[in-house]
């Protein structure tokens, strides 16, 4: 894809901080990172979000953003992880190639996700599982 920032990553067109990569993927670090040693990992193959994304590439970034986490905890001392994706703008996808973000977490950062869990109506949760359960 020629206009895609990551594709364009991924072919050595524009520098990065790259920290691993396989014949799949390609783990970078964020420029713009929540905490410290939040990366990327982004297929070599482009796919625009998670509908799109073949599912050996997809198990290839996961497989991949374990061991991004596992070099966080080992090396950085974090404490835990976050494992990201945004699919689409009404789900905060800003960069239309399919990545996840590995943000780690150390005990006192500063970084609040959005969401609160707070229970939820068993009718409706009942609802959407009848709706999505497979048939």
């Amino acid at each position: 894809m020629t206009d895609c920032l990551f594709c364009s990553i991924v072919a050595g067109e524009i520098p990065a901080e790259i920290i691993a990569e396989d014949d799949s993927t390609v783990t970078f670090m964020d420029i713009s990172p929540a905490t410290r040693g939040h990366a990327l990992v982004v297929p070599r193959k482009h796919a625009g979000d998670l509908y799109d994304i073949s599912a050996p590439d997809l198990a290839a970034c996961v497989t991949a953003a374990q061991r991004a986490a596992l070099l966080a905890r080992d090396r950085l001392g974090a404490d835990g992880v976050n494992l990201l994706n945004s699919c689409r703008p009404h789900a905060w996808q800003t960069v239309f190639h399919f990545h996840i973000h590995v943000i780690p977490r150390y005990e006192g950062d500063p970084l609040q996700l959005p969401w609160v869990p707070t229970l939820g109506d068993p009718a409706a949760i009942a609802e959407s599982a009848a709706l999505l359960r497979a048939e």
